[in-house]
């Protein structure tokens, strides 16, 4: 052992000696050495100590306890001076800790003859870490004056098999308040013989500290946050800022799991021991480390030391309430097997004053900040690389195939090129002719466009255009037999036609319709409950792009609500194959293995989505779910606690935008906190937001917005004047999630945690998703009695008042539907669906007559989201009114988006014997029998009109 920088006291080169001290025992004094000019010395000193596992040193002690190497100097002998005097130059701490995790030798050169732990016992072994910071806000009656305390404060963990080991904190010191302790401050040996300054903290470990809304224990909730300030700064406290541990061998470790799963809540005891006056050699019964002596202020904490056996959690730290010391809840909670799910470990019990010292720890509001860590998790948890890999396993991914032709397809598509490539020269030619003609707006008449057919084909044989383009079609060919070569014929024919027709329906389908719209269209289906028809809307979308994952998503959310499981397994495992970190596919993929109980593969799914996305609340909440249904208590209770520290953190942000915003975006900030979210326009006046209808009956498609429109999305009851709006809680969230994509299968199993949610509770939204759920069984009893407690919670909130309409109208009463339509549309806000508020109100108006009111009804519904249905509707009123140039407009747009739709083939039939043309009235009146109009009374209607004009049916 060498010493450098070495200066005496008496001196610059000292007589000098080191003492080797462990666990209190002196393990020799080297040999007494000069100190050189330079201040370095060089110690020939070997010492050592025996290691039992049950004797003096444990491998406890060699966990949480130094050796000590105190440098000392000899000073001169001075006259009549008997023995030498000696001065403590300083003193070295080494920590024995990598003794435990497999290493024999260190740099200052412990050794030991042989590893301490085999190899399996340090794999199954693990090393406790408790860290003991402070006991905020203790009672005022503690102070600094009189006769000197000792503050201590205790605890037991397993060690070595069913053996406990007591960990003792003593000595605190009290604190007055004024300021907060500082971090990052470094950790202390929890040990009193140190005696050189500095040699007290533990090299590489400090107290790092961290929001309060991020820990584990109680105090953690944003309305304790002035409290928290106020004790951690003002008030008193005691510190200690130790840090011991302990070291559990595999049977210690296996039992520390099993006493976690059995007792929720571990004590931790607080005391005030009075330091007796010491005599000369002798120790007080402290000094020893006997309780048998009197203590004052019993208190104790319990901790909740489940987050433990989560998956890969390795550390707790938090404050924890301190309570009076009774012996008898103490036991309780000891013997107790299964402890319930409670934040609060008191809770339920009637309060305690049989300890009336400990009781002003409750009156002042005492803490403890504790810490306590692992070396490696008890649970493991898989790695995301692991997950991905396994999902990738089951559904492997399917990038998009590149198509590639050759041969014989090669040719035909290369005809068909050819094709396209002369019909656009031709076109180009005609327009050159008689583009004029085509833009004064004049309709051409058949013998109009006869001329110019004739003028066009003499063109191009005069030009020799026509000898160029025939030459192009030639096909090089050998014909063997008359019969082959007709067949020939007809097949280049066929491709002609098909070329032109390929042509045409690629250009309408450009301009026809978009996948938006065709989501809307699946949807109207959806819910007029025409599945054959919403089929239809969502298989051509696929057919479109079948590369689109949403198509893939929003097709298998249609299954789910027909209830055909397979099919929407295999539509979401589509989506997942084409994007495997998408969340959503994710969890519809779990969702769906739990219904095929396909439980490993569920937990998968949900685990990977938590893994991609940590901070998605849905994702946590869900895998929450399963484990309830896997009836793993302790799994689910670490999902559900994650979701919601996700919410607090997604909330807490959101406040904290809210409130920096400027006055122009106050109006934004107000609606954001009602849980409406608005959306900008972005260039062009194209909104770019988004929100998801969630309420109404009719809530599982997205819609967009405009700031100009100020159409808002309330998510939860809207605030009535003076009534504080509730804030958002994880389940109603994931209740949110699951009607967007019809698993309503789960949702009363969510909304049964709401109930029991500190948070939650019955409130407005809560009572609109079960009318909802009620609404799409039929079952309008149970509807209207779950619609009715909802608007006694919130009587100005307009989707009670929409939903209240969509349930009358379901039912058959007209006239309450209209009631009540009318009264959703007269709030500021709208509901959060309103397109089929506009459709269903229009459609009773049309009823009753009032014709007006229903053209601009359904003009409001083709301004936020037009269709076949609002076009028409728009079209019938028109007709109704004698507009008969604005009825045939509307239902060409009604027809342009949906040509299958017999009741426009029917006004279009009207329309057109009204206006006495009768080629166009013939040929709608056929496409209306092809498409088989089923109301009645529409084709009595015109039958009458074709008796009436004397034309219209051509089977005459």
């Amino acid at each position: 052992m060498d010493g450098y920088d070495l200066k005496g006291t008496k001196g610059d080169t000292p007589v000098t000696f080191v003492r080797a001290e462990f666990n209190n025992v002196a393990l020799g004094d080297s040999s007494k050495v000069t100190v050189s000019s330079e201040g370095t010395a060089k110690y020939n000193f070997t010492s050592s100590f025996d290691f039992t596992s049950e004797g003096t040193n444990t491998l406890d002690d060699l966990a949480h306890k130094p050796v000590f190497l105190t440098v000392f100097e000899v000073l001169p002998k001075e006259k009549k001076q008997k023995e030498e005097k000696t001065v403590i130059l300083g003193q070295a701490v080494v920590d024995l800790l990598p003794l435990l995790e497999g290493q024999c030798c260190l740099e200052v050169t412990v050794s030991v003859s042989e590893a301490l732990l085999t190899t399996a016992q340090i794999l199954g072994g693990n090393l406790v870490k408790v860290t003991l910071e402070a006991a905020y806000s203790v009672p005022e009656i503690f102070g600094t004056t009189g006769p000197p305390q000792n503050y201590m404060v205790g605890l037991q963990l397993p060690t070595i098999g069913e053996k406990d080991c007591a960990i003792f904190f003593k000595n605190g010191t009290l604190k007055l308040g004024g300021e907060k302790e500082y971090v990052p401050r470094p950790k202390k040996w929890p040990i009193a013989n140190i005696l050189a300054p500095g040699a007290q903290y533990i090299p590489d470990s400090f107290i790092t500290g961290g929001p309060f809304v991020e820990e584990d224990g109680e105090l953690n909730c944003p309305e304790d946050k002035d409290f928290r300030n106020q004790a951690e700064t003002l008030k008193k406290r005691i510190v200690w800022d130790f840090e011991s541990r302990c070291y559990l061998d595999p049977p210690a470790v296996a039992n520390f799991q099993k006493r976690i799963a059995d007792c929720r809540f571990w004590p931790v005891e607080i005391t005030r021991v009075p330091v007796a006056p010491v005599s000369k050699g002798k120790s007080t019964k402290v000094d020893k480390g006997d309780d048998d002596g009197q203590v004052f202020f019993h208190g104790v904490a319990y901790v909740n030391m489940v987050p433990l056996l989560y998956p890969g959690v390795k550390r707790i730290r938090g404050a924890f309430r301190v309570y009076p010391y009774l012996d008898g809840p103490v036991y309780e909670k000891l013997s107790s097997i299964k402890s319930q799910s409670s934040d609060n470990p008191l809770e339920g019990e009637v309060p305690l004053y049989q300890n009336a010292e400990g009781q002003q720890y409750v009156e002042a509001g005492t803490y403890l900040l504790l810490e306590i860590e692992l070396e490696k998790a008890l649970v493991p948890k898989r790695l995301p690389e692991e997950l991905a890999s396994r999902v990738k396993e089951m559904i492997p991914p399917r990038p998009a195939l590149v198509r590639r032709t050759g041969g014989a397809q090669k040719a035909v598509d290369d005809y068909h090129a050819q094709i396209q490539n002369i019909a656009t020269a031709i076109l180009e030619e005609y327009h050159k002719m008689f583009g004029k003609e085509l833009t004064s707006g004049k309709d051409l008449d058949n013998q109009t466009l006869e001329n110019h057919k004739c003028q066009l084909n003499y063109e191009l044989n005069c030009s020799g255009k026509y000898f160029a383009f025939k030459e192009q079609l030639k096909v090089k060919h050998s014909f063997k037999k008359k019969k082959k070569s007709f067949e020939e014929f007809i097949f280049l024919v066929s491709c002609l036609l098909f070329a032109f027709g390929n042509e045409t329906q690629t250009a309408a389908v450009a301009t026809s319709t978009t996948s938006e719209q065709l989501r809307l269209f699946a949807y109207e289906a959806q819910v007029n409950e025409d599945f054959p028809l919403a089929t239809v809307y969502y298989e051509e979308r696929l057919v479109r792009d079948n590369q689109n994952l949403e198509h893939w998503l929003d097709y298998g959310s249609f299954c789910l609500l027909t209830n055909d499981i397979l099919k929407a397994q295999e539509c979401f495992r589509k989506a997942l194959s084409l994007n495997q970190t998408n969340i959503d596919s994710l969890l519809l993929c779990g969702l769906v293995a739990i219904m095929l109980e396909h439980y490993e593969e569920a937990e998968i799914f949900f685990e990977d989505a938590t893994c991609l996305e940590p901070t998605n609340v849905v994702a946590w909440t869900l895998l929450g779910l399963f484990y309830e249904i896997q009836n793993n208590d302790i799994r689910m209770e670490m999902a559900f606690h994650e979701a919601a520290k996700q919410l607090n953190a997604r909330l807490a942000k959101e406040k904290s935008t809210a409130e920096t915003v400027d006055v122009e975006g106050k109006l934004e900030s107000s609606l954001t906190a009602l849980g409406v979210v608005i959306a900008s326009p972005s260039k062009g006046d194209i909104p770019q937001g988004e929100f998801m209808p969630l309420l109404s009956f009719l809530s599982y498609g997205f819609l967009k917005v405009s700031k100009s429109q100020i159409s808002l999305l309330v998510l939860a009851s809207s605030a009535s004047p003076g009534v504080s709006q509730r804030p958002s809680t994880i389940f109603m969230e994931t209740t949110r999630f699951l009607m967007k994509v019809n698993a309503v299968q789960y949702v009363h199993r969510v909304l049964a945690h709401e109930l029991l949610h500190p948070q939650g509770g019955p409130s407005c939204e809560y009572y609109l998703v079960l009318a909802e759920i009620h609404l799409l069984k039929k079952d309008f009893a149970k509807a209207e009695e779950y619609i009715h407690a909802a608007s006694q919670m919130d009587y100005l909130n307009p989707n009670v008042w929409g939903l209240k309409g969509h349930h009358f109208y379901l039912s058959g009463n007209h006239a309450e539907a209209k009631e009540c339509y009318e009264r959703t549309l007269s709030f500021v806000v709208d509901a959060a669906e309103m397109h089929f508020i506009y459709l269903r109100l229009g459609s009773i108006y049309l009823e009753e007559g009032e014709v007006r009111n229903a053209k601009n009804t359904y003009l409001l519904a083709c301004k936020k989201s037009p269709s076949c249905l609002t076009w028409l509707g728009v079209g019938i009123a028109c007709y109704r009114l004698e507009e008969l140039t604005e009825a045939e407009d509307a239902l060409s747009e009604a027809n342009a988006m949906n040509n299958y739709n017999a009741e426009v083939w029917a006004y279009l039939t009207l329309v057109c014997l009204k206006a006495g043309r009768q080629l166009e009235a013939e040929q709608s009146y056929k496409y209306t029998l092809k498409l088989k109009l089923k109301d009645e009374a529409l084709l009595k209607e015109i039958h009458m009109v074709q008796d009436m004009v004397g034309f219209g049916d051509p089977s005459f």
